[in-house]
């Protein structure tokens, strides 16, 4: 294409809204109506000296040697679309979006980021809607033509892009200015990553699967390893976003390897707490059954019956939810269709092209731009158009292949790089010929890969493969040592196998993290596997995370509480599968024991209870009959999760159990904490005088080890018993005990808990104002320690004191909200029966709504919990 301006230039993209709906009111008069569109557009771009580059379907590209001229045409074109009289009165709208960059012109035409987000920013926009990227506004702000200014939009996150991009509306006199929220991914219920390179070619696959999607609940995309299932499908749903008013949720499987665990994944991703003695799917079911949503189950081979179950339940009993898995073969269940992904377009291998022929092949788009992202200075030319053909085509078109190879580019030439694949071909052409071609083909690609490797990075690459998830560089720098690996050389060969493409670092806030891609990281293991050293690199890993599992137990109670419950979130991947390995060695089952039991408060913190009773009973069963701390600490755990699911009846067993061995080891720290636990459950079951002499013993043994938070533990239990019983002054005491010492340990979890127990106490002592104080108090803690329980009954006490104050409508709404946090998080603590003096009963709430406060209290149901702890924070 010769005589495109190059340098800094402006692109212009624009595409006609509910074109498909125009198709079918219009019929064969929409012909007629695009070419009228596209008339004007030209005419328009003409006019400022514009170069139209393509049409495709119903979009129109264009672009300009300069900002203002790009987006005169705009604003000519859309006078022109509003003034032109449609057929039947058809309301024809084009959105359009502008970008201001330096994409590099080809032989082909433009290639590079900058089309991309152009294209993507005129998808953000509603028709009759001009949309400007941050550097085309920023060049026009101050040369505005006469009647058009720039309204600032915000930084939103497009499709495709790594960043958000900060946007600008055109404002025309005499247009319509104002629209709905822009359509990105920021304003729409997802939780769809970013997407770090731009998305080539499959517009054929992707508008054939939008069809078949259409018309039925489950549709499963098929294919190889590396053939790209995932990116088509995040592609597909981010473009469905609008479709769906509940949203789009990825449920990644990849590295989730305890089949038993997806319904605790798909409810993670969801937000779907567990409810204590209901079955998670049950809840699962429950929260999905009304909702209108897309789901996506990536990567579902290695769980494949467990997903079958699970889908099959969700279609049958949720009628507005529609799936879209993706798997190496289908699932197997009625009702569902199968998609099979190709291999992206490739080029005859001995053909002859030019730069404009060889980029019809998606095969070729894909790698040219991967390479010239890799490789600033290459060009296609017609001297290398060959090369490029020959590599496409020998990796067969999986995208996974070309991104490999297009990753050395910057150390290899095309040329080079054809020739060593041919060899590499040539080798496996000649191995198993039952494997699939496919198969073959990636797997040349990676063993090419490795063997491009020094010997060092080889080693660190299979051992790196031991973590799931990603690690951090402490991690990697204990696990890949040894045997030829020093640990300070771990560093620089990670940031080598960065460079190279295989290792991936995710800077999360300010640590970095390493982690491969699925496919690469199942290669690595097989290579692991074949070296021998992976029994011995599995023992290693879980050596680590047993001492940041202890390491993490010790300092959970104290003012570090919240930076370790994080961290374990972030490894929670790493500790499944060092629970997961396991050998006949007695002192194997006692390391399991012991890492399940130090994870026992993250379960719990972040309401993990029935994956954290699973690990637990597993450990438990697998040690039977052996005699240890690490027993007793395990029991306790599985107590405890017991009874936050309510089964008091294994909590009471469990609990007996571990106080029985751990008198007889003679832990006394852990008899107090079987002691309390006893207790708890005794309170659940109504028992009030057992449990107040379960708390006593357990606090006169707390105190004699004049552990700090063992006796603040037991001062709150002590002091909710003595509650229930009714003498509340006793109760104030012991909380105030508990409280002082809570905040003597540091931790804030322990401290917010024991301000709720306070704010309890003295409210029902007749001391309304330092309840509120309390609660308050308490509350100001939820950002901090997230616990939606204690959140919860603080939000509680205050709507009880606002409507003993005759303010029934902010009572009214603060239980509004309560009710529906309770509802959505499975809140439901196993305990008695409380009287009319410690929470509104069910003729108290009907009584509200019969008030004309119905209104009021459907209003509380809409907050998020967040906002209803607001509205208690506030001053009323």
């Amino acid at each position: 294409m010769p005589g495109l301006p190059t340098g800094t230039v402006t692109f212009l993209f624009t595409d006609i809204e509910g074109s498909t709906r125009l198709l079918g009111r219009l019929g064969d008069r929409y012909a007629g109506v695009l070419a009228a569109c596209r008339q004007l557009l030209r005419t328009s771009c003409a006019e400022q000296d514009g170069r139209e580059i393509g049409t495709e379907g119903d979009g129109f590209f264009a672009v300009f040697s300069t900002a203002r001229d790009a987006l005169a045409a705009a604003v000519s074109a859309q006078r022109a679309l509003s003034a032109q009289p449609w057929p039947d009165g058809a309301d024809v709208r084009i959105r359009m979006g502008l970008h201001t960059g330096e994409a590099a012109l080809t032989d082909a035409g433009y290639v590079g980021m900058d089309v991309h987000v152009a294209a993507r920013i005129c998808a953000a926009a509603h028709g009759g809607q001009v949309l400007l990227s941050y550097a085309a506004g920023a060049l026009l702000a101050r040369n505005l033509p006469p009647g058009v200014a720039l309204r600032q939009m915000g930084s939103h996150r497009l499709k495709d892009l790594a960043e958000p991009q900060p946007l600008f509306q055109v404002v025309v006199e005499g247009l319509r200015s104002d629209f709905p929220l822009l359509r990105t991914l920021d304003n729409l219920p997802n939780n769809l990553p970013r997407q770090l390179t731009s998305f080539v070619g499959r517009d054929r696959e992707a508008a054939e699967i939008k069809t078949v999607l259409a018309g039925t609940r489950l549709l499963t995309l098929t294919g190889a390893g590396g053939s790209g299932k995932t990116r088509l499908a995040l592609q597909i749903v981010a473009d469905l976003l609008d479709h769906y008013p509940d949203g789009v949720w990825l449920i990644e499987l990849a590295s989730l390897s305890v089949p038993a665990l997806l319904p605790q994944a798909a409810a993670s991703v969801l937000g779907v707490a567990e409810r204590p003695g209901r079955p998670l799917d049950e809840t699962l079911l429950e929260h999905l059954r009304s909702r209108s949503m897309l789901l996506v189950f990536d990567n579902c081979e290695h769980l494949l019956q467990s997903c079958a179950s699970l889908v099959d339940v969700i279609l049958r009993r949720c009628p507005h939810v529609r799936i879209l898995a993706t798997s190496r073969e289908g699932l197997g269940i009625a009702g569902e269709l199968t998609y099979a992904v190709p291999s992206l377009s490739v080029p005859d291998p001995g053909g002859v092209f030019v730069p404009n022929d060889l980029l019809r092949y998606e095969a070729a788009r894909l790698f040219v731009e991967r390479v010239m992202a890799s490789n600033a200075k290459f060009r296609l030319t017609e001297g290398n158009t060959r090369a490029v053909a020959q590599v496409c085509s020998r990796l067969d078109g999986i995208p996974l292949a070309l991104e490999l190879a297009a990753a050395r580019a910057n150390v290899l030439t095309v040329e080079q790089l054809a020739a060593r694949l041919d060899d590499r071909f040539a080798v496996l052409t000649a191995g198993s010929r039952v494997a699939l071609p496919r198969q073959q083909t990636l797997r040349a690609t990676m063993d090419w890969s490795y063997d491009l490797l020094s010997e060092s990075e080889r080693t660190v690459l299979r051992r790196l493969s031991v973590f799931v998830g990603g690690c951090s560089l402490e991690a990697a720098e204990a696990v890949c040592s040894g045997q030829g690996i020093d640990e300070h050389d771990v560093l620089d060969l990670l940031t080598q196998l960065v460079n190279k493409s295989l290792v991936i670092a995710d800077l999360l806030g300010t640590e970095v993290r390493y982690r491969m891609l699925d496919t690469i990281r199942q290669y690595a293991q097989d290579r692991l596997s074949a070296s021998g050293e992976a029994a011995e690199l599995q023992q290693r890993h879980r050596g680590w995370y047993l001492r940041l599992a202890q390491q993490a137990a010790e300092r959970i109670v104290g003012p570090e509480q919240l930076m370790w419950l994080n961290r374990l979130e972030l490894e929670h991947d790493n500790l499944r599968a060092a629970l997961d390995w396991s050998s006949p060695d007695a002192a194997d089952a006692e390391r399991r024991l012991r890492l399940a039991g130090a994870l026992v408060r993250f379960w719990d913190y972040h309401t993990h209870w029935g994956e954290g009773r699973t690990w637990l009973e597993a450990a438990l069963a697998e040690s039977r009959g052996m005699a240890s701390a690490a027993r007793t600490t395990a029991l306790e755990g599985a107590g405890f999760m017991a009874w936050r699911q309510g089964d008091l009846a294994s909590a009471t067993a469990l609990y007996d159990e571990s106080l029985s061995l751990a008198r007889e080891l003679g832990n006394q720290k852990s008899v107090v904490e079987a002691l309390v636990g006893r207790g708890v459950v005794a309170v659940a079951q109504g028992n009030l005088e057992a449990a107040t002499g379960l708390f006593e013993e357990s606090l006169e043994l707390a105190q004699q080890l004049e552990e700090p938070w063992l006796i603040a533990m037991t001062l709150a239990q002590l002091g909710v018993v003595i509650r229930w019983k009714g003498d509340y002054s006793k109760a104030v005491a012991l909380c105030e005990r508990s409280l002082a010492m809570y905040r003597r340990v540091g931790g804030k979890r322990g401290i917010a808990y024991s301000l709720r127990l306070l704010g309890h106490a003295t409210r029902l002592a007749g001391d309304p104002a330092r309840a509120t104080e309390a609660y308050r108090e308490s509350l100001a803690l939820f950002r901090e320690t997230a616990d939606k329980w204690v959140a919860t009954e603080c939000i509680e006490g205050l709507a009880l004191i606002a409507n003993a104050h005759g303010d029934e409508a902010r009572a009214a709404r603060l239980l509004g909200a309560v009710e529906a946090a309770r509802e959505r998080f499975g809140i439901k603590m196993p305990r008695p029966e409380r009287g009319a003096h410690d929470r509104f009963g069910a003729a108290d709430l009907e009584r509200l709504k019969e008030k004309d406060l119905a209104d009021v209290w459907t209003e509380g149901r809409t907050m998020t919990l967040e906002q209803a702890v607001a509205l208690a924070l506030e001053d009323h």
